[in-house]
C-alpha cells in the first residue's frame, strides 16, 4: 500500500528507501517532538531563520511518522541526507505550517 497525504490534515509524505511514508502531524506527535526538541515556535522560528539543523529536522519527521516501527531514526537520517535538502523542503513547509497554522 502506498502513503498517500491529506494536505487538509497537514500530511506530507517522504520517500524513505524507494518507499513513501505518511508523516502526520498529530498532536501526540508534535508533544513527543517538543519534548525533545524544545519549543516548536523556536524550531519553526529556526527554520524561517534558515537555522534548522539535519538532525532537528530527522527527529521532527521521526515523531511525525504514521508507522514509526517501520523506519529507525538512523534510517530517518539516511533518507533526508539521500534525498537533499532541497527534496525535504516541501514535506517539512506542509509541517511546519500545520504547526502554525492548525487546521481550518
Amino acid at each position: 500500500m502506498t502513503a498517500r497525504a491529506n494536505p487538509l490534515r497537514g500530511e506530507a509524505c517522504l520517500e524513505i528507501s524507494g518507499t513513501k511514508h505518511l508523516l502526520r502531524p498529530s498532536f501526540s506527535a508534535l508533544v513527543c517532538a517538543e519534548e525533545e526538541l524544545g519549543s516548536l515556535f523556536a524550531l519553526v522560528e529556526r527554520a524561517g531563520n534558515g537555522e534548522l539543523r539535519l538532525a532537528e529536522m530527522a527527529t521532527l519527521f521521526w515523531h511525525c511518522l504514521e508507522r514509526q516501527e517501520a523506519v529507525s531514526r538512523e534510517q530517518m537520517g539516511e533518507a533526508i541526507l539521500t534525498l537533499g535538502l532541497a527534496n525535504c523542503t516541501a514535506p517539512l513547509k506542509v509541517i511546519l505550517g500545520e504547526i502554525l497554522r492548525g487546521r481550518t
